[in-house]
């Protein structure tokens, strides 16, 4: 699966991409921010967690699209977004991303978001996306409200980090309220 940006393409993973993931993702913000990335983030991390994208490429239907998120200028992926529990009877799904360091306040997740959640609503005819961000991560906070999502609670002590308890926001968006953006 292949979507294209104005400087991006978000594209299923591949065993090739594993050095530019392994490259970006190693990155303690990535870890502190996320469920899922280890730190330090190693080729064989990245290798491990391909396979287990690439299996999940192959249900039918999909529940889950791990993009990556490719800049064309430099012909890498810099990052991933996710569409994740994609859920076709409640028409819902969970959506989440990361993006190397030195790709970071140059607009990029905000493009990769922008024609993932034009996939999810026009394409899979979704009509809810949820995301979580924690609530010191500024920028994933910002990003939400931005494209019109609505904070709906704190969870708390939704992760631990550093051996301290973290409170994260929820959010959603319905497909109405983002057409109406």
């Amino acid at each position: 699966m292949r979507i294209n940006s104005k400087r991006l393409i978000l594209r299923d993973i591949t065993m090739k991409d594993a050095k530019s993931i392994a490259e970006n993702a190693n990155d303690k913000l990535n870890w502190y921010y996320t469920e899922s990335i280890p730190f330090p983030y190693s080729l064989e991390d990245a290798k491990k967690h391909i396979k287990s994208c690439m299996k999940k490429q192959k249900e039918k239907p999909r529940k889950s699209y791990d993009f990556g998120i490719f800049l064309k200028s430099e012909k890498r992926i810099v990052g991933m977004i996710s569409l994740f529990k994609v859920d076709r009877t409640h028409k819902k799904a969970g959506i989440g991303y990361w993006i190397g360091k030195k790709y970071r306040n140059q607009g990029l997740v905000s493009e990769a978001e922008k024609v993932v959640l034009e996939f999810a609503f026009n394409k899979l005819k979704l009509n809810k996306i949820k995301g979580e961000a924690m609530i010191e991560n500024k920028g994933s906070n910002r990003l939400f409200e931005k494209f019109g999502f609505r904070k709906i609670g704190i969870l708390r002590e939704e992760l631990i980090k550093k051996d301290k308890k973290k409170e994260a926001y929820a959010w959603e968006l319905l497909k109405s309220d983002y057409k109406t953006r």
